[in-house]
């Protein structure tokens, strides 16, 4: 096939999907996702996860991961290490608790996504590309990575958040993944990862079908 033609077909791929982001009604939205989590802030971290997972599960029945399935699995990505905890994940949508035991920071990524945090303990640092500036965020801060945006993170010991992500989430998966596989080669994580945002997309179409 031609260069040209390829190329054509990915501009209309990408057009595509956009028209479907911008049209399709969503389940949650980051508003609601950081007043769940404000009500919980200054409780120790595991706590508030705890109360907020509760809410989730009450108010989005069959869409949020059962207690069970809750696993901590570690993020390399951008020069950072975190954890991440997953709660839900679709094509378009996803929450998670996420965080570092230790002092981490590096590149943000670049997504196909808005991404929204709520901070529960800790704090967190963003110097926003273009700037020569950087940003201070502390426990019941929300902040906003914009769709496209890229910037610097910095995280302290124990900072931990709520994530709420909207887009085309497939599209951040390879960024998340990134160091796993060019630089720490922790294959049983990969394998982790991939296979709890399996587990979250086969029930997200569980849910579709019972509709």
């Amino acid at each position: 096939m031609p260069k040209s033609l390829w190329l054509a077909v990915l501009a209309v791929a990408v057009y595509g999907i956009h028209l479907w982001l911008v049209r399709k009604s969503y389940l949650f939205d980051d508003q609601t996702i950081a007043r769940i989590a404000e009500k919980y802030v200054g409780l120790p971290h595991q706590d508030a996860f705890d109360k907020v997972g509760e809410v989730l599960r009450s108010r989005y029945q069959g869409h949020i991961l059962p207690k069970e399935r809750e696993e901590w699995i570690f993020v390399n990505a951008g020069g950072w290490m975190g954890a991440m905890c997953l709660l839900h994940a679709s094509l378009t949508e996803y929450i998670l608790f996420f965080g570092t035991a230790v002092d981490t920071g590096g590149h943000s990524g670049r997504y196909w996504a808005n991404v929204s945090d709520t901070i529960m303990t800790g704090s967190f640092r963003q110097w926003k590309e273009g700037t020569t500036e950087s940003q201070m965020y502390g426990p019941g801060d929300t902040l906003l990575h914009a769709w496209g945006e890229a910037t610097s993170v910095q995280w302290t010991a124990g900072t931990w958040m709520v994530e709420y992500g909207r887009g085309f989430i497939p599209s951040t998966v390879p960024f998340a993944v990134s160091d796993t596989i060019f630089s720490t080669q922790d294959f049983y994580t990969l394998y982790r990862v991939l296979r709890i945002y399996g587990i979250a997309l086969m029930q997200e179409l569980s849910a579709a079908l019972v509709v």
